[in-house]
């Protein structure tokens, strides 16, 4: 399987990040063909220290080439200009195959 994970740092004022989130890109994202779940997790906490982070979303794909697909549908260079428009730098996105580890 393969993943996108969006990092966001703080934003200056939370509410309207969120709503902004919630409202416009989060719809835009789920759009994108290929993608299998879109997981968001917030408000998040670090040990011993405060985390770099606000917001973290993780876009699964079945595999690299579905995803390599997707990114260049029209529908993610819609969510990608959005994504630039209201947090172009606060984001930081790395992708990558990822796999469950049992035992």
């Amino acid at each position: 399987m393969y993943k996108l994970t969006a990092l966001f740092k703080h934003p200056a004022n939370v509410e309207e990040f969120d709503a902004h989130y919630n409202e416009v890109h989060a719809p835009l994202m789920r759009k994108v063909p290929g993608l299998r779940k879109l997981l968001v997790s917030r408000n998040l906490r670090s040990f011993g220290a405060e985390s770099p982070y606000y917001l973290i979303a993780e876009m699964h794909f079945p595999d690299k080439e579905t995803f390599k697909t997707a990114m260049a549908s029209d529908e993610n260079k819609a969510a990608g200009k959005d994504v630039m428009s209201f947090a172009g730098d606060l984001v930081t996105m790395v992708h990558g195959e990822f796999q469950e580890v049992e035992g």
